[in-house]
């Protein structure tokens, strides 16, 4: 996370700031000998000491951090010389180092290697840092400050990016409230606060849940069709949970379940599908529900003290999307089309069921069974198929790598000698095509019960000219460990992912800018989708399958027709994946744009109500995310804002049309995208940048194209 982004975690301990600054002690020497975090790691790159961070050190860290950044910002606020550029904004950027680093290290282990005392600190630490945001962004005289430069910047003869800065600052206090009455600023802090635990509470029970709502079967029977290694991983997994002769299968966090393509038996696919719908609605404590409505009334309530009409209307301004209107004219403009496909769709799927007397009408848990049935017959393939050629270590290093080294030049050498959090990490030095080191890269690739699901970038260190400092990112997947000594064959879609992640990866690797506010993916939310859905183009570009493509005990290559038949068939099943993502980004949509007084009493009724109204109510294709485990809107980082991906996708369309009428695969053209577009980060209006790439605005027709909403 970013220093600006750790900062807007607004909320209230209901102090003013130099209160906390006087209030706070200097943590004991001794601690701080004893602490990690309180130097900066001198190991390469600064990357993280995992071998001696301890859970015990979190805590401390964070207190003695938010004191000394305090202080730092209590030292620009009341200098006593007039402001500058240099003595107010540049200053900020300078100021939490100590806390840049613990907050770093702490969100990504919570996220990827989390544990019941990583919790404990993350709901601790949520309102502390919301408080500490606040008593920053709503500090009188550090805003005064940065308003004066901001009221004269044409005449402060800044260079681009410095103007830039401090245009987004000015932001940035603004939109944290620093216009509001010193009434309205503590209503805010409560606020804020109040979101910050609500957040926590509800990242902690999804995690929870989704271990605590793993299907149990009694037999090997129940399980047909599912591969004999992946029932012996189902039988190890509930020994391990103490259910001997049992077998457990695991939820991921979509609505869909990876088995329901292979499970046979129909009333377990039932039965796995309604667990996974289910999640967060049936009571108990991992029950998400309340939750829910506390945190789109408070978010709707800010919203309103903040000036807005709803919190997506706060939140969009600052996206490039920029209204609600656009948002919902996109989303409108693509539901009715899609949910017309994912209806013939199912058409094909009822006419395999009905040619096999199964009585019965397709529904949510026989689709994806029957659409690789489906696929077969069209296209005379299945994903099994493909599994064999997609070993991880050959998409990874013989794909990935490889794209990018084609693309950008750049090389990769694993080292063993860096510590890592978990066993199953990999670590690679990543050298530029001049040969000098630009990036640490971690792979943390493996699912693990206390690890969140889905597939994300982050990093621990960000690129800054101003602090000297490179990129250490890391990629996590949520892929199956497979039993010990058995390969790791991965899913097309898994591939696809694998590659998605590395383009944020990339964007991240190739940051070339000054301050740590523009660092990386530092971008509008919309946008920051955009590169790494580039990058997915090269999965299946002809030279770079054929080189990672092998049969994972032969080495033989992809036959070429099964090639041909994985991109025939891209735009298959378009009009359910389409259906999908729309009635999860329509419902993310309606909670935010509620008003206070608009907010329901009955979550699920208010769901189905809502996913009725804009026509996407097939109940055969459920929403990707239904709300109570919809990580995306309800824990901070996509609310109001999961239409990015659709959004980001336009302009990844356009691109991928410019690649190839470019040449694809070649350096000039990899060049030519981080030059313009990759290594510049924040620094710049968003759509800016994409027409400094491309020559123009976006178009959307390679997207309707692409997802076969054309009507060709």
């Amino acid at each position: 996370m970013s220093r600006p982004q750790m900062l807007v975690l607004a909320a209230s301990l209901g102090l003013a700031m130099t209160q906390i600054v006087q209030a706070a002690p200097a943590a004991p020497a001794a601690a701080i000998a004893a602490n990690p975090f309180f130097k900066a790691s001198t190991l390469p790159f600064q990357y993280p000491a995992f071998d001696k961070i301890k859970d015990e050190h979190f805590a401390p860290a964070f207190a003695e951090g938010m004191r000394q950044h305090l202080k730092e910002i209590d030292t620009i606020a009341n200098n006593a010389k007039p402001a500058t550029f240099e003595n107010t904004v540049v200053a900020m950027e300078r100021s939490g180092q100590l806390l840049t680093r613990v907050q770093a290290t702490f969100a990504n282990l919570q996220g990827a290697n989390t544990n019941d005392t990583l919790d404990a600190v993350d709901r601790d630490m949520s309102p502390k840092m919301a408080a500490h945001g606040d008593a920053i962004y709503l500090n009188a005289k550090l805003y005064a400050r940065v308003k004066s430069l901001y009221e004269r910047r044409d005449k402060l003869h800044l260079d681009a990016e410095s103007k830039h800065l401090l245009e987004r600052y000015h932001t940035d206090f603004v939109r944290s409230g620093a216009n509001l009455s010193a009434a309205d600023k503590d209503k805010l802090k409560t606020i804020n606060g109040d979101i910050a635990t609500l957040q926590t509470s509800f990242t902690q029970n999804v995690l929870k849940e989704t271990n605590a709502a793993a299907l149990i079967v009694d037999s090997r029977a129940e399980l047909a069709g599912m591969s004999e290694a992946a029932i012996d991983g189902a039988a190890a997994a509930a020994k391990a949970k103490g259910l001997d002769g049992k077998f457990l299968v695991a939820i991921t966090n979509t609505s869909g379940q990876a088995p329901l393509a292979e499970l046979s038996n129909r009333a377990v696919r039932e039965r796995l599908m309604a667990t996974s719908l289910n999640r967060g609605s049936h009571g108990g404590e991992f029950d998400s529900r309340a939750i829910v409505l506390k945190i789109a009334k408070a978010r709707a309530d800010k919203a309103v003290l903040l000036g807005y009409a709803n919190f997506a209307a706060y939140s969009l301004e600052d996206q490039t999307a920029k209204t609600t209107s656009a948002v919902n004219q996109l989303l409108s403009d693509l539901a009715k089309p899609a949910v017309t496909n994912a209806r013939k769709e199912a058409a094909d799927l009822q006419a395999v069921v009905d040619a096999e007397k199964g009585g019965f009408q397709v529904g949510a848990a026989d689709w994806a069974f029957y659409t690789d049935k489906v696929r077969a017959q069209r296209f005379a393939f299945d994903e099994n198929q493909l599994k064999p050629y997609f070993e991880l270590n050959n998409v990874l290093t013989n794909g990935v790598f490889f794209a990018a080294g084609k693309l950008y030049g750049l090389t990769f050498k694993e080292r063993k000698d860096l510590p890592v959090y978990n066993p199953d990490v990999r670590v690679f030095d990543v050298f530029d095509a001049d040969g000098k080191q630009l990036a640490i890269f971690l792979a943390d690739m493996y699912a693990r019960s206390n690890k969140q699901g889905g597939a994300w970038m982050n990093e621990y260190i960000s690129q800054s000219g101003l602090m000297g400092t490179h990129s250490v990112v890391a990629n996590h997947l949520n892929i199956p460990k497979p039993p010990a000594g058995e390969p790791t064959l991965m899913t097309y879609d898994e591939v696809k992912t694998t590659f998605h992640e590395f383009g944020h990866a990339l964007h991240g690797m190739f940051s070339n800018v000054k301050y740590p506010r523009f660092s990386g993916t530092n971008v509008p939310r919309d946008f920051v989708e955009y590169p790494s859905q580039v990058n997915e183009m090269w999965a299946v570009w002809p030279e770079v399958l054929g080189n990672y493509a092998k049969h994972y005990k032969t080495g033989a290559p992809m036959p070429k027709e099964l090639l041909d038949k994985v991109v025939a068939s891209k735009k298959f099943n378009q009009g359910f994946l389409t259906t999908e993502y729309l009635a999860a980004s329509l419902l993310d949509q309606r909670w935010h744009q509620l008003a206070p007084s608009q907010i329901p009493t009955d979550v699920l009724g208010f769901e189905a109500a809502a996913l009725k109204d804009m026509g996407v109510d097939f109940a055969p294709v459920p929403p990707r995310y239904r709300t109570t485990y919809f990580s995306h809107a309800f824990s901070g980082g996509y609310s109001a804002g999961y239409y990015a991906y659709l959004w980001s996708e336009k302009l990844d369309a356009d691109t991928v049309e410019w690649f190839k009428e470019s040449g694809g695969l070649l350096r000039k053209n990899g060049d030519w995208f981080r030059k313009t577009l990759l290594s510049r980060g924040g620094t710049a209006d968003a759509l800016e940048l994409f027409r400094n790439f491309r020559g123009r605005d976006s178009k959307i027709e390679p997207l309707l194209e692409r997802r076969g909403l054309t009507g060709k």
